[in-house]
């Protein structure tokens, strides 16, 4: 019978470790919030073409915006997009837990 139990550390032992985590929780939150604007823009049926012009930007900035593994983007243009889908953008400071 194998018992329930924990067998080595965990992924966010290993990225500590490893001097990652950080790094990974950022590309991870900019993957969630490319996947969230690209949902909701289906739900709305809105094209990539529409919605940087709802946006006032050009298509490649709407692109960066949605590129899953760009991490350089700005509050305010993740601002806008989030309203223009109906939705709000959402940031808070949370306990480090070691």
């Amino acid at each position: 019978m194998i018992e329930d139990r924990n067998i080595g550390s965990s992924l966010e032992d290993f990225l500590q470790e490893e001097g990652r985590l950080e790094e990974a929780r950022q590309v991870a939150a900019k993957r969630v919030l490319s996947w969230q604007l690209q949902e909701a823009m289906k739900g709305l049926h809105l094209n990539k073409a529409e919605m940087a012009k709802r946006m006032h930007t050009s298509r490649s900035q709407l692109d960066r915006l949605l590129d899953p593994d760009n991490d350089k983007v700005q509050l305010d243009t993740l601002n806008r997009a989030a309203a223009i889908v109906g939705k709000r953008l959402k940031i808070e400071l949370v306990e480090n837990v070691p």
